[in-house]
């Protein structure tokens, strides 16, 4: 098991920890980190043709740009680690990266 899987298997235990089912739908983010706008915006376009919701922002703290990529998924580990890796050779492609993903979860409280 590499790292990085090893961090997705991490993050998605502590959503179901706190009362997500990863057998239904959820919504989450995926991050790539890029190094300007316009870049970012090439992420989004190939993003976008594979069927999130982006966008592209600047952090005002730190000045770094994300391209913001958003889907509703069953997150199984193997389809997040896949959505990673496609987001990741996509950022690559403009000299960013694959950088995370979040989540509100899907607990009915």
């Amino acid at each position: 098991m590499t790292e990085d899987e090893a961090a997705t298997r991490a993050a998605l235990r502590r959503y179901q920890e706190h009362g997500s089912d990863l057998t239904r739908p959820m919504a989450m983010d995926f991050f790539v980190a890029v190094p300007d706008r316009k870049a970012g915006e090439k992420v989004a376009a190939e993003a976008e043709r594979l069927g999130f919701d982006t966008s592209v922002e600047m952090d005002d703290e730190s000045q770094e740009w994300t391209c913001y990529c958003s889907k509703t998924i069953v997150p199984a580990l193997a389809t997040v680690l896949a959505i990673e890796k496609q987001l990741d050779e996509i950022g690559q492609r403009h000299g960013g990266h694959a950088d995370g993903f979040g989540s509100f979860g899907n607990a009915v409280n």
